[in-house]
């Protein structure tokens, strides 16, 4: 179950990272208000997760959900640029992140 917290805490980390930019610095209400939300649930979801894992890995697992999910949104959806070099990267953190999951980072 907590590895189910730290997965959806790397998802709401995509959607804090994405309402940021789409702030523009905190000028705009309605990202900024997703922001502060998804933030606090991503944040508490990490919290309650560490309770039973170990940081270095759900720490690794959720920044990796986190960037690779708002690396592939921004090429979806806000135009940045998509280069093989990019998505290589993003399947090796990908990787990563299944690999940290399988190496039995948790009780």
């Amino acid at each position: 179950m907590a590895w189910v917290l730290v997965i959806v805490a790397g998802m709401l980390e995509t959607v804090f990272a994405v309402s940021l930019k789409q702030s523009a610095g905190f000028s705009r209400l309605w990202p900024s208000v997703l922001f502060v939300v998804a933030a606090a649930g991503s944040f508490t979801l990490l919290a309650l997760a560490l309770r039973t894992l170990p940081v270095g890995s759900a720490y690794a697992v959720w920044t990796g959900i986190g960037a690779a999910g708002t690396a592939v949104f921004g090429m979806l959806f806000l135009g940045d640029p998509v280069q093989v070099l990019r998505i290589v990267s993003i399947v090796l953190i990908v990787a990563g992140v299944v690999g940290l999951q399988l190496a039995g980072g948790g009780h």
